[in-house]
């Protein structure tokens, strides 16, 4: 009997021991547990930062490059629109000046004006004046009363150019060392950013004022 008491006392011991070792064992493991969760946790907030901060920059840069975008399709547009407007301008402007030749006293005064302010251009002595076949035979014979009221104290011959021209003049010394081109061609080609940047003010100003851009 004594020893039967001794061998339940020993396991009662052993299950005593074994229960307390197993409680601590859990206590252990779900300090484990709860670190576990903790770290995980803590890299899954991580995680959700980064993602979020990465989402916001991809965001940002897609939205830069649709700004980007947008800005060189308008930039484009406007470049289009420019030339566009440039070439209805430059179109109008050489139908005026057609125009213009067919009114002959206003032509004509407008030619004194070039020769005049040209002889005081170009250096002294003789000039040559070069202009399209029409005019040539429109000028002939007029031609001394028409120096000796633009350039009273010029000799100036009057010659046939062979260029396409609208109208207008080149005037040279006789040498031919110094050249002054007015013909409408020449003027036009010198005055297109000018006319470029008028064509773009009639965009939010109205129709284009072709006197202005005969006279530029």
């Amino acid at each position: 009997m004594e020893n039967e008491s001794q061998v339940s006392q020993l396991e009662s011991a052993l299950l005593n021991q074994a229960q307390t070792l197993a409680r601590e064992e859990m206590r252990n493991a779900e300090v484990v547990c709860n670190r576990i969760r903790s770290e995980a946790s803590a890299r899954l907030k991580l995680l959700e930062e980064r993602e979020t901060l990465t989402a916001k920059s991809d965001a940002e840069r897609l939205f830069r490059r649709r700004i980007q975008t947008e800005e060189t399709h308008l930039s484009s547009e406007l470049d289009r629109l420019r030339w566009t407007l440039s070439e209805t301008v430059l179109s109008k402007v050489k139908e005026a000046l057609q125009n213009l030749t067919q009114d002959q006293p206003r032509y004509f005064q407008v030619l004194s004006t070039f020769l005049a302010d040209g002889t005081h251009t170009l250096p002294a002595g003789a000039l040559v004046v070069e202009v399209n076949a029409i005019d040539l035979s429109r000028l002939l014979p007029v031609w001394t009363e028409f120096t000796r009221n633009a350039a009273p104290d010029r000799k100036i011959e009057l010659v046939v150019h062979d260029l396409p021209s609208i109208g207008g003049m080149r005037i040279r010394t006789e040498d031919n060392r110094v050249r002054l081109d007015q013909t409408f061609e020449s003027r036009i080609a010198r005055l297109e950013e000018d006319i470029a940047r008028i064509a773009m003010e009639q965009l939010f100003s109205g129709r284009p004022n072709l006197d202005q851009l005969i006279q530029l």
